[in-house]
């Protein structure tokens, strides 16, 4: 008995090539792939090879005409830019997939390996894959160019404070540090009194302005000069010059506020002591631990001076020193510290530990002194206050000595410092000898005070030994937790952080 099957399943025939007369399945150019990429190369007019122009001074790209953008190896935005260099050859074809070839990261070569499609004889459509290099070319960009020249500039801030110790300009550099504010300066220049600091654009300069006025208490002012004038285009070109005044107070100065502005604050006492400057100056009455903040605004409405500086400093030794009770608040007082001990102490100057001459103060120091201990102050018994309003004070409200800091080792600290900061890079002119004294006690500021550590970028000194943070005889000291690692990054002349490139 037979079965009836069904017809056969239709099998597709093959052609000869008409070229070279393979056999192959049919299609609408009866050619083989061979003949058909022999006849036809979709590829053509597409450029093979190409330039990149590329600043190593900034590390960024030219993307025509004029604009120049930060790529790292193998990003998107560096192959995006790649593509637009032949974007007019591409649009006769289909862009299937593009990526790079590795190169050797200073070859100064970069290779693309694209693939594309394109409809050709009769509506075949071949698929091509071919390389594109590109060769990258050293330019210096404009800002660049500026820069270099050093005279090119359109504004300057000018920096000025005038005071005898520079602990607020040691803070603002930090503080620039931190926030990169100077990664856009021409040309930063180092005078006596303050910095100078040059710019291509009057907004870049404003910006620092308006950065100073909310980081330190200052005023400023603004002036600008016509270089030339364009009649047929209306176009003015102007120099734009920022005054920026700091007020002169710094850390450790004893200041005679006015009447006016110590009853303002809390009535407190007129002798105070500046323990901080940050956006305001932080006072504290050392007899009463009451403390005040003043900003800029009201400093220039009611404006006072150091009574002393630095280098008037004293070294005094604790002969006997009591905590007290805090005193009964008065009508009106303002707040007290909580971070300082209120205590009465007996001192002598180290010059004269053959007398019997001693001093009787009121210090706020009280949480870190000891019989025993030297500690650096200001004598104002045997001084000539010249002063208009420590002049009218009743001379009873006038203490005879006024204690600043615990004096340590300095040589001492300096060895076991095992940490270190950045500092702008700055034309130098007129330095002033004790300028690394000043320098050293910035570093001792630091090191004592954690609010203004806060606002700073402080790098582990890995020349130096770590040492346990367990010794409390010693001088105050920044733990490691508190310290950064100082990174250097090794870059290349084709972009960003010298990734190598995928296959």
């Amino acid at each position: 008995m037979e079965y009836m099957t069904g017809p056969a399943a239709p099998t597709q025939g093959n052609i000869l090539c008409c070229q070279c007369g393979v056999a192959i399945p049919p299609n609408p150019a009866n050619m083989c792939v061979g003949c058909l990429r022999a006849q036809v190369d979709i590829t053509e007019g597409i450029p093979k090879q190409g330039t990149l122009n590329f600043c190593k001074q900034c590390e960024r790209y030219l993307q025509p005409p004029g604009t120049w953008i930060q790529c790292t190896l193998e990003s998107r935005e560096l192959l995006a830019l790649c593509l637009k260099k032949i974007k007019a050859s591409l649009s006769k074809v289909r862009l299937i997939d593009a990526g790079f070839i590795w190169t050797e990261p200073h070859s100064k070569r970069l290779k693309l390996k694209l693939t594309v499609q394109k409809e050709v004889i009769n509506g075949a459509v071949l698929q091509q894959v071919f390389v594109v290099e590109y060769i990258v070319q050293s330019q210096m960009c404009e800002d660049c160019h500026r820069i270099e020249a050093k005279d090119f500039w359109k504004a300057v801030v000018q920096v000025r404070q005038k005071t005898l110790h520079k602990k607020t300009f040691y803070y603002l550099e930090q503080l620039i540090l931190k926030h990169r504010l100077h990664q856009n300066t021409l040309r930063i220049k180092e005078i006596h009194d303050g910095l100078d600091f040059y710019y291509s654009s009057k907004q870049q300069a404003q910006k620092m302005v308006d950065f100073l006025q909310c980081t330190v208490p200052s005023r400023s002012k603004s002036s600008q000069r016509l270089i030339s004038h364009d009649i047929h285009s209306n176009v003015y070109n102007y120099k734009s010059t920022f005054s920026v005044e700091i007020v002169p107070i710094c850390k450790d100065n004893v200041v005679c506020l006015s009447p006016k502005l110590a009853q303002s604050l809390g009535n407190m006492s007129q002798i105070c002591v500046c323990i901080r400057v940050t956006s305001t100056i932080h006072l504290i009455d050392p007899s009463t631990l009451q403390i005040a903040e003043i900003d800029g605004n009201t400093y220039w409405r009611h404006p006072f001076n150091s009574l002393f500086h630095p280098k008037q400093l004293e070294e005094f030794i604790i002969m006997d020193i009591n905590r007290v009770q805090e005193k009964k608040k008065g009508a009106g007082a303002g707040a007290r510290s909580n971070k300082h001990t209120l205590a009465e102490a007996w001192v002598q100057k180290t010059s004269e530990l053959n007398t019997d001459h001693q001093y009787f103060c009121c210090t706020h120091l009280g949480h870190i002194l000891n019989p025993g201990d030297l500690v650096l102050g200001f004598d104002l018994a045997n001084c000539n206050l010249n002063d208009e309003f420590a002049n009218k004070m009743n001379p009873h409200h006038i203490p005879d000595v006024i204690l600043i800091k615990k004096s340590y080792d300095r040589t001492k600290r300096q060895r076991r410092r095992n940490w270190k900061l950045k500092e702008l890079e700055r034309d130098r002119e007129g330095m002033d000898t004790d300028d690394e004294r000043q320098y050293q006690d910035f570093l001792e500021d630091l090191e004592e005070d954690e609010a203004i550590r806060k606002n700073v970028n402080i790098y582990r000194n890995a020349d130096v030994p770590v040492e346990s943070d367990t010794d409390d005889d010693g001088p105050p000291r920044i733990s490691l937790a508190e310290m950064l690692e100082d990174l250097h990054i090794s870059q290349d002349a084709t972009g960003g952080e010298g990734a190598n490139m995928m296959t």
